[in-house]
């Protein structure tokens, strides 16, 4: 048994413990969560560690297979210029991919973290998913915006799905722009037979919202240039959200990811109708793409899961949890660092289904042990730092 003392444990589950004291065993199954005044019986030696000790970080939205192109696009560009360049520059030399993809689990299990919600449009992330240290369950991503091309999108991403397979994999819609109503209901007929996490980037431009209320917008100039016709788009007179939501159903666990122009006509909307949504937020990549953040403020409190994401290396300098909690709790400084170590950790784990293990230090569980130094009392700093325990 190894036993770690710090000035606070955050069990997640219930309240910080001053000088708390977390015992796991050899395979790291937490043992006890005291106090400095009840030391767990028999451990001979604690170590006393500076910091606060808190479970593993959930990532809920990575694209591992991207991680060859950090610093390869330039910041500040809009989300579709961002999208132009992704398709320029992901194909790459295969071992150039399978390096970085490796590289970059080495880096998140490095920074404390212990399950990925993964994007993936190939079979590149299989090898190292199916030897790595964290929990992934990855999302086979779909695209497809001509009705006449669904059923062809939806059963190429059921042969991907199949090549993932025994790994825990379902198929996911990209985003309101790329997907159509017809591949949507494809997706969600397929969620009735129990593969139900889906996974949506939503509203991370305002050009998104413009081209569903008026057809107007960036991306009409992005499918010209993919020469795609979508001449048969008609406006939605909504915003992009307010017009899939009713493609879903409450067979579905939805991670709505990004939200940057979510406002809080879309929140009420959702209220309207009986969809298991949760919110993911991704700061980093937020500022590297459109330079702006969400109005993370309007989410609190509305009864929403609330998870985080690093999103890729292509539109962040780090796969880390704590650096972003870190950009919203300067953004928001009303945000505890209590109510952000929820977000990084047990709200991630009930989404993905794997609060059974992770995500709080109950007995039994095996969450993983994370050491956070440099802080400001329990304000995270620029000079915060995250260390694995176990």
């Amino acid at each position: 048994m190894k036993s770690f003392k710090a000035d606070y444990v955050f069990p997640i589950y219930a309240d910080p413990i001053k000088n708390g004291i977390v015992t796991v065993d050899d395979t790291g199954k937490i043992i006890s969560v005291t106090d400095s005044n009840n030391p767990p019986p028999g451990v001979k030696h604690i170590e006393t560690l500076s910091g606060i000790i808190c479970p593993g970080f959930i990532n809920t939205h990575c694209h591992t297979e991207l991680s060859h192109l950090k610093g390869k696009i330039k910041t500040g560009g809009g989300l579709v210029s961002f999208i132009k360049d992704i398709q320029t520059f992901r194909n790459s030399d295969r071992q150039l991919v399978d390096e970085a993809i490796e590289k970059a689990d080495q880096e998140m299990y490095d920074n404390g973290i212990v399950a990925v919600g993964d994007i993936s449009n190939t079979n590149h992330s299989i090898a190292v998913k199916a030897k790595s240290k964290l929990h992934y369950h990855t999302f086979v991503e779909t695209f497809g915006f001509l009705p006449q091309n669904a059923e062809d999108v939806f059963n190429k991403a059921m042969a991907l799905l199949a090549e993932f397979k025994p790994q825990s994999v379902s198929i996911t819609p990209h985003a309101p722009y790329s997907v159509s109503k017809e591949l949507f209901k494809l997706i969600r007929k397929h969620s009735e037979n129990g593969q139900n996490l889906i996974s949506i980037h939503n509203q991370e431009c305002e050009d998104e919202n413009k081209f569903y209320r008026y057809k107007l917008g960036g991306f009409l100039d992005l499918y010209d240039s993919f020469g795609i016709d979508i001449s048969y788009f008609k406006p939605q007179a909504r915003n992009s959200l307010q017009s899939i939501i009713p493609l879903l159903t409450n067979k579905q666990e939805v991670l709505l990811v990004h939200n940057t122009c979510t406002n809080l006509k879309d929140i009420y909307f959702i209220k309207r109708f009986d969809r298991k949504v949760n919110f993911c937020f991704c700061p980093n990549a937020n500022v590297y793409i459109e330079g702006k953040l969400p109005k993370i403020e309007l989410f609190v409190d509305q009864g929403f899961n609330i998870t985080l994401g690093t999103d890729s290396l292509a539109s962040n300098d780090a796969l880390c949890i704590m650096s972003e909690m870190r950009v919203i709790q300067k953004k928001f400084p009303s945000l505890s660092l209590t109510r952000l170590l929820e977000w990084g950790t047990i709200n991630g784990a009930e989404f993905l289904g794997i609060d059974d293990e992770k995500g709080s230090l109950k007995p039994g569980k095996t969450p993983g042990l994370n050491l956070i130094t440099g802080l400001d009392g329990l304000k995270l700093t620029p000079e915060s730092k995250v260390r694995r325990l176990i």
